[in-house]
């Protein structure tokens, strides 16, 4: 596939898409053995499913976003991008239509987290205008997940 003269089209996640999706995350390394990312999907498509978008080139999926807002700050996670398809600029469009999506909802803020050992995707979000919070981040699972099968 030549993708230097084809754009990436921005659309919302469809059930059919969760096998490749997971293989992305999956090649991007965001899956962990406590977090089943069939079990992610399946409840994001519960709340604002239209802020789960993937990105296509010639309608294969090469990148994917899941966002949310709950009134007080917008939220981005599983931002991801192929490896071999890095440098072209689809994490950067993918960022700015989410946020365009969180703007039209009146978001004030957008929140991410990262892990602190990602250098490459932390300068990344350096680079697009995000910025350190004096916060720390805190977390509590509520709902143990199994570990996929």
């Amino acid at each position: 596939m030549d993708t230097s003269t084809n754009p990436m089209e921005i659309r919302p996640f469809h059930e059919s898409d969760a096998v490749a999706v997971v293989t992305l995350w999956q090649q991007c390394g965001l899956t962990r053995p406590w977090n089943d990312p069939h079990k992610d999907i399946a409840r994001k498509l519960e709340v604002q499913r239209e802020l789960f978008l993937v990105g296509t080139v010639d309608e294969t999926i090469v990148a994917s976003v899941m966002a949310g807002y709950e009134g007080h700050r917008g939220w981005v996670n599983y931002l991801a991008v192929a490896p071999s398809l890095r440098g072209r600029g689809y994490g950067r469009q993918l960022m700015r239509h989410v946020e365009q999506l969180l703007l039209e909802r009146c978001c004030p803020k957008v929140n991410i987290q990262v892990r602190a050992t990602n250098a490459d995707v932390i300068e990344f979000y350096r680079r697009i205008g995000y910025a350190q919070d004096e916060a720390l981040s805190l977390g509590k699972r509520l709902i143990p997940d199994e570990p996929a099968a």
